[in-house]
């Protein structure tokens, strides 16, 4: 089946597809393993693990999704059509990709929420309209807040209702008016706004200390753990094995150099992630913040605005931090959603406007069983944990990773030999000196790590 469309230039193309990588993993989790991991013994870790795992699975989505042509189902399929079992990779991804979107609307839903409280004021002052000024005060203000902008019943509804309708408005512009318009946008802002936070945070009194933490390594905490973590933070951070990069890579022009936009996004989503760490350790270690916990939730919505609340300028620098991490959780909604809607395209032959309401309806149901699982529903438990919580363990430890090493062994075993190795060189009309290297990395040693990582979920 012939592609309908194809991204219209090369700083679009790198534009999405960094768009559909960097997202709140960089900016949550990258800081939170970061510093349970040794600081920068944990980041070089890293660093190798974008290099060693992420650059060579990521050309290997490429390949199969612009020499397959079609959705993540259909390029298995277009591939090798004698293989009959294999679309089930495929499959699993676009599974993993939608159960993800469910609750990834949700946040994204908190981050807009913020972004308007902190636009109006209400995030720094209490229901009387006293402002805390106190540390003690603003920790317990912001758990108030939390607690009303992500457990309530109605407020989070309503706004992950809205960045539903944000997804759905893009969408239905279709690859090169919607996605890549809105990638070369979203993409060139988030930068802007990480550069200048980090400028901020560097000239913080105790900025040294936090670079020091960040930037200057203690390899005597290094643990089979830590390096466990760093393979698993490389591959989340990535996007990798969710049907993005093969659904995006589906819309390559046939020049384009799959390799060099594979190094191209892989440095790129390294430098948000360390971006993110020149922000928030020098702001922790200055604003004696070093001992809270910076995992997650509680990093973004209650450590964050502490810091800010401490800073000249709190609305300014606290509304600008939410409008970064709307644009990230927007950009990844996107591309989590584009994985099904190529998917109804392609194989229910539906028009894009068919397809976008398809995919993007069901989601005003499944977020806001999501969103209420976190709040009224939270009692409600599957295998001890929220639906929430299961959704998120479901398809980010265990299926993202099986996906992950099913997809290695495909490329590195089951398509026929000369097909990775033609998509890398353009069908010969470029020369890959790193194609054997890369071939062996994904045929031998990315299906080992990756079940590192999958195994670690159960030790």
């Amino acid at each position: 089946m012939s592609q309908k469309v194809k991204f219209g230039s090369k700083i679009g193309l790198i534009a999405a597809t960094v768009g559909s990588a960097v997202g709140l993993g960089n900016v949550w989790r990258f800081p939170a393993e970061t510093q349970a991991n040794g600081g920068a013994a944990f980041l070089l870790i890293y660093i190798a693990c974008v290099f060693l795992l992420g650059i060579p699975v990521m050309t290997a989505e490429f390949a199969l999704g612009r020499g397959g042509n079609s959705d993540a189902i259909g390029a298995f399929r277009n591939v090798t059509p004698d293989k009959k079992g294999w679309w089930m990779v495929g499959a699993l991804a676009i599974l993993a990709s939608y159960l993800i979107l469910s609750f990834y609307m949700v946040v994204s839903g908190w981050t807009l929420e913020y972004l308007i409280q902190s636009l109006s004021g209400n995030l720094y002052t209490t229901d009387d309209g006293i402002t805390v000024d106190t540390l003690a005060g603003e920790e317990q203000l912001f758990n108030e807040r939390m607690s009303s902008y992500i457990t309530g019943t109605f407020r989070p509804l309503i706004m992950t209702f809205i960045m539903i309708a944000a997804n759905l408005f893009v969408l239905l512009k279709g690859v090169q008016k919607g996605i890549e318009k809105m990638s070369n946008i979203m993409m060139p802002l988030l930068f802007v706004l990480l550069l200048i936070f980090c400028g901020v945070s560097l000239t913080l009194p105790k900025a040294a200390e936090g670079i020091e933490f960040f930037l200057r390594p203690d390899f005597s905490a290094i643990t089979p753990k830590t390096v466990v973590n760093a393979l698993g933070q490389a591959f989340f951070s990535l996007s990798l094995a969710m049907g993005i990069l093969v659904t995006y890579s589906s819309y390559y022009p046939a020049e384009t150099k799959l390799t060099r936009t594979a190094v191209t996004v892989s440095l790129l989503d390294l430098c948000t992630a360390i971006l993110m760490g020149l922000i928030i350790f020098p702001a922790v270690m200055t604003f004696g913040l070093a001992d809270q916990n910076l995992a997650g939730s509680a990093l973004v919505f209650i450590t964050l605005p502490e810091i800010f609340a401490q800073m000249g300028g709190t609305l300014f620098w606290s509304s600008l931090f939410f409008l970064l991490l709307t644009v990230a959780a927007f950009t990844s909604t996107i591309s989590l959603a584009e994985v099904s809607v190529a998917f109804m395209e392609c194989h229910f032959k539906m028009s894009r406007k068919r397809a976008v309401i398809t995919v993007v309806a069901p989601l005003f149901i499944l977020s806001s069983i999501c969103s209420l699982s976190v709040g009224a529903w939270s009692d409600f438990k599957i295998l001890g944990l929220t639906i929430f919580d299961f959704l998120d363990t479901m398809a980010t430890n265990i299926m993202l990773p099986v996906g992950g090493i099913l997809l290695c062994i495909y490329m590195g075993w089951v398509a026929p030999k000369k097909f990775f190795r033609n998509e890398l060189t353009n069908n010969g009309s470029l020369k890959s000196y790193t194609f054997s290297m890369i071939a062996f990395i994904v045929k031998w040693i990315a299906p080992v790590l990756i079940a590192l990582v999958l195994i670690s979920q159960f030790i």
